[in-house]
Parts: C-alpha cells; sequence; structure tokens
C-alpha cells in the first residue's frame, strides 16, 4: 500500500482530458512555417529525414552553446553557409537552451540562470526557426518540465517539428520546484498539442537524459525505449524520435544499441549524440575519441539509416562551450570521416554486432514487460499516459532496475550487457585507489554528504565509488539537491564534509548558497566542489562560461579538478579530529 500511495496521485487529472486540452488548444496553436520547410519544401523535419534517409545521406547536427540570442542567431547563419561553401551541409541546429525555461514564464526572473539561451515567446522561436536553411531542433528544457505547454506552443507557431526532450521528464528536477504532478499535467497536455497537429512532430527523447544514463543495463535502456514508444505513440498518437549517445563509449555497444533500436523503431530518428564522456584530454587527443565514435555511427547507419543525424562535438568541449570556428572544425571533420568509413565498416565484425543487438532486444522487451506489468500489479494504470508517466517517475532508474530487472543481486541488478559509462568510472575509481599507497587507515572514520547541483550523476558515481573503496561513509544527500536540503542532511548525518558535484554551470552560486546555510546553522565544515567549475558573469560580452575555481575558493569551499584533490582535504580533516 505504501508503494501505491507513493506512485499513484489521486488529484491529478486523467491522461484523457489533459489530452483532450491539448486538443482543443490545437484549434488556436497551429504549426507555422519558417526558412527549412520552405526551402527543403517538405511538411516537416520527419519528412525531411525519410528523404534523405532513402538517399542514403549521412546527415550532420551542430550545436549551438551562446547565451546571447543575437550571436547565437548570427552563429546558425554563418555556419551553414561557411560549411556550405566547403560543400558540407549542415542539416540541423541543436540549441542549448537555459534551464530556467523549464520553469512556467512567472517564476523564471528569480530562478539562478545556466549557461544556456532563454527564449520567452514565439518570436524569440521564430528568429532560432529563421537563422538558416537548417532544421531548428529544441531539445531541453522544452517537454517534461513544468513549463511545457507554455514551450511547446511557442515552438509549434514557429514552424518547429523536433521538440524535446521527454527523458528529462524522468530524471530532471529544478531548484525549488517538487511539483510532479503539475509537470506531469503540463507535459501530457503538451503532447496532445502536438498529436493534434496535422503535421510530423517528433517528440525528441535523449535517453542519456533519462534512464539510460542511470541504468546499469544497457538492456534496461531498450526497454526504456520501448514503453516511451508505448506511452508516446500507442496511447498519446504522437511519434517518438529517440537520441542517445554521450555515454556510450565501446564502439561495439554504440553499434549494437543502434541496430537493436533500428528493430523497435520506425520514425525517424532525430540525432546520435557524440560520445562526449571520452573528452578528457586537449584537443588533438579528443580528436582521436571523436573519430571512433563517429566512425561506428556513420558505420551503422550505413547498415540501418535510421534518420538520425550525427554529432560531431567539438574537441574542445570537455573545457568549455566551444566557438564558432570550431563548431565548423568538427562539421568538416565529419563530412571527410563519412567518405572515409564505408572501407572501415567493411572490416567490422558485424555477426559480433548482431549478436549484441540480439541480447538487447530481448532484455529491452522483456524488461518492457515486466516494468509495464509490475506498475500494473502496484495499482497504476498502465492505459492512462499521465498515470504511467508520473508512476515511472517518482520509481526513478535505480528502482525500476532493482524491481524489473531479469536478475539482481544484493539489491543490483545483474547487466545483460553492462552500460559503458558504469564500467569505465568503476575502473577509474578502482585504479585511483590503487595509486593511493600511503593512504591513513583512520580514513574511515570520515563521513561525508554528497550531492549534485543538476541531474548529471557521473561525476557523483565516480566520488561515490572512490571514497567508498577507501573505506569512507558516503551519504546520498541527492541529486538536484536543494542547498539547504543539502545542508541538512549533511548535518542530520554527522557528516564530517560535503562533497558537491556539479554540471550546469552553477558551481559557484551553489556553492554559496551552501556556505550560507551552513552559516545559517552556525556550523562550518570543508566544502568540496568537483565538475564543471564554469559560469557566464553576469557583464559577459562574449556569452561564453569561465573558470570559477577561483571565487569558490574565495567563499572557503575547495573546488577540486579531479580526486587527487580531493585527498589532502580529506587528510585535513582527520589531522583536526573531526
Amino acid at each position: 500500500m505504501t508503494m501505491m500511495r507513493t506512485l499513484i496521485a489521486p488529484d491529478m487529472r486523467p491522461g484523457a482530458d489533459l489530452l483532450g486540452e491539448g486538443a482543443t488548444l490545437a484549434r488556436d496553436w497551429r504549426m507555422g512555417s519558417n526558412a527549412f520547410l520552405i526551402g527543403e519544401n517538405v511538411a516537416s523535419e520527419a519528412s525531411y529525414k525519410r528523404r534523405e534517409a532513402a538517399a542514403g545521406r549521412i546527415m550532420q547536427h551542430a550545436h549551438i552553446g551562446f547565451r546571447n540570442m543575437d550571436r547565437t542567431v548570427a552563429a546558425m547563419g554563418e555556419l551553414h553557409e561557411s560549411a556550405l561553401k566547403q560543400g558540407v551541409r549542415i542539416d540541423r541546429f541543436g540549441i542549448t537552451l537555459d534551464w530556467t525555461m523549464g520553469y512556467p514564464p512567472e517564476h523564471r526572473d528569480g530562478a539562478t540562470r545556466g549557461t544556456g539561451i532563454v527564449l520567452s515567446g514565439p518570436e524569440d522561436f521564430v528568429r532560432i526557426t529563421n537563422a538558416s536553411p537548417a532544421a531548428a531542433h529544441f531539445g531541453d528544457f522544452m517537454l517534461g518540465l513544468p513549463g511545457a505547454l507554455h514551450n511547446t506552443k511557442a515552438a509549434i507557431a514557429a514552424g518547429a517539428t523536433a521538440i524535446g526532450n521527454l527523458g528529462q521528464y524522468f530524471t530532471f528536477r529544478l531548484p525549488y520546484w517538487d511539483d510532479d504532478v503539475a509537470t506531469t499535467e503540463a507535459t501530457v497536455t503538451a503532447l496532445g498539442l502536438i498529436a493534434a497537429q496535422d503535421a510530423d512532430i517528433l517528440v525528441h527523447s535523449n535517453l542519456d537524459d533519462g534512464f539510460a544514463g542511470l541504468f546499469l543495463d544497457m538492456a534496461s535502456a531498450l526497454g526504456m525505449v520501448v514503453i516511451e514508444k508505448h506511452i508516446i505513440e500507442d496511447l498519446i498518437g504522437a511519434q517518438a524520435s529517440f537520441c542517445y549517445g554521450h555515454h556510450f563509449s565501446d564502439p561495439l555497444s554504440r553499434a549494437a544499441f543502434h541496430a537493436a533500436l533500428a528493430q523497435v523503431t520506425d520514425t525517424p530518428g532525430t540525432m546520435i549524440f557524440g560520445n562526449t564522456v571520452a573528452y578528457r584530454g586537449a584537443p588533438a587527443a579528443n580528436y582521436a575519441s571523436l573519430a571512433s565514435y563517429l566512425l561506428a555511427d556513420i558505420a551503422a547507419l550505413g547498415r540501418a539509416h535510421t534518420g538520425h543525424a550525427i554529432n560531431p562535438v567539438p574537441v574542445t568541449e570537455n573545457a568549455r562551450i566551444p566557438d564558432t570556428d570550431e563548431i565548423l572544425d568538427a562539421q568538416l571533420f565529419a563530412a571527410r570521416l563519412a567518405e572515409h568509413a564505408p572501407g572501415h565498416g567493411a572490416l567490422m565484425d558485424r555477426a559480433v554486432i548482431d549478436a549484441m543487438a540480439v541480447q538487447l532486444l530481448e532484455g529491452g522487451r522483456a524488461f518492457a514487460a515486466r516494468a509495464l506489468s509490475g506498475l500494473a500489479d502496484r495499482g497504476v494504470d498502465v492505459t492512462d499516459p499521465a498515470a504511467l508517466m508520473l508512476a515511472i517517475k517518482r520509481l526513478g532508474a535505480h528502482r525500476m532496475e532493482r524491481l524489473f530487472s531479469a536478475t539482481v543481486q544484493d539489491g543490483r541488478p545483474v547487466p545483460i550487457v553492462p552500460a559503458d559509462w558504469a564500467q569505465e568510472l568503476d575502473d577509474m575509481a578502482q585504479t585511483w585507489v590503487a595509486a593511493q599507497t600511503n593512504r591513513p587507515a583512520d580514513l574511515s572514520r570520515l563521513t561525508v554528504a554528497l550531492g549534485t547541483t543538476d541531474v548529471h550523476e557521473h561525476g557523483a558515481y565516480l566520488v561515490r565509488s572512490a571514497l567508498e573503496r577507501l573505506g569512507l561513509k558516503v551519504i546520498d544527500a541527492g541529486t538536484a539537491v536543494d542547498a539547504e536540503v543539502f545542508v541538512d542532511r549533511a548535518l542530520s548525518e554527522g557528516a564530517d564534509a560535503i562533497a558537491i558535484s556539479t554540471y550546469n554551470g552553477v558551481g559557484l552560486s551553489y556553492t554559496r548558497a551552501v556556505i550560507a546555510a551552513l552559516a545559517a546553522k552556525e556550523v562550518s565544515m570543508p566544502v568540496l566542489v568537483g565538475g564543471k567549475l564554469n559560469e557566464i558573469p553576469a557583464d559577459s560580452n562574449s556569452s561564453l562560461p569561465v573558470d570559477v575555481s577561483g571565487d569558490i575558493r574565495a567563499t572557503g569551499a575547495y573546488p577540486c579538478a579531479d580526486l587527487d584533490d580531493m585527498m589532502p582535504i580529506l587528510l585535513e580533516v582527520i589531522g583536526q579530529g573531526r
């Protein structure tokens, strides 16, 4: 009964009513036109993708990450034109939207800004969709969050035909927003508005931003594809389109996942995202990683063209937001690599790829079936898209796998195909711990409260894995946890130190909030901050973030570029006898 009350919200409106409201709104909010639709003479990007895929052409996606509107619009036009002059077509542009766009408009002004751009109404979206002859992709912080309906109206009016990110619905939490019922109602109503349009609008879901970035088994990730497709297409009547790739490092698993995905979907995919976690060195070294994942993706599309565009991520991505010349270099690199790829594809062992794809298919379909059956057994109306979505969101990735994986040992799923990201981070932690030959035995006396400023958990996963291997007790303070809640949890659990993992360009402001929360409790303890330690200054003319490690240090906290930076602080804590 406890689980049932947790998963079910009796006060939430039925999904049929929400979809009906979206259909009613479609009388006034109809899809507009733009430079891409007119120039290509297509009704939607889905139509364009089907046409290009049938011709066997590898499409390319570029991502723009500037905060300034004028600079973003200018960069899109310049990049498209510059690439075209060199014989390369950029088919679609993704825009790095700010996370504050996830809030309803009336809640945005007081929210802490990230590093992305904020689009307010249809006029802003129109500027983006007409900035170049390429398709405009509105992914993050559109669907799946409380501002979903406002954003979707504006995007449709501007002629956008790829709107996301459904994956974020299941995992993202905005600071100081806990009303998951309102979030679900806004999202399902927006999906009803999309489904009621005449043109094919792709409901984009980045699996890595959803459960695929958290599941330990890639078969579970494919199972979520089956579940999301069922919700969007069978229960709502729209078209589900999937993206993956951030955390797929192994060329074999990337190719096998694509082969399995091609067998469970027939709607064109949005893009195969770059394997950004592989970027760890200087730009020259990162080109090797760029070539590695692009070759796998291009070869996979050569075997089964799913309409996905490839995404050559600039090699400076791991250090900062790339500028236009770096984006162009990556696009030119990808186009040239596509010319070489067929020869390399002939060298690949297709039998090995297909064998793993079969494992993913069988495991994924079985996971989806167990999940839907198990939720129904727990009282969830699995025929109601809103009820089903909310139940999955409330369960979360880790409970989903524990409940519905084929095999679970010691509370952890036994993966059919282990997730690349978890294997890599566990190996990194093990290697680092093995190198700490002179560590004191009394490290096991320490307790560290570990939490994240946003949904990105991989940095925290690495830190937890390393510290626990050293013998420390690690308190899970939460993901996307508010600073005050973080501090309360740390104090109630008797933590000796706080460790913050951050990614979305809010590390400095979040650190200040934690320091303030500690001061309000009249408590002092070490605060360690790791991850992407950059923010865009309020008076920035470039819209590019700058390193804020020095500013974090000035607050009294400890910026940590890596695990090595943590050890001296932990040793100091022991020396002080905390």
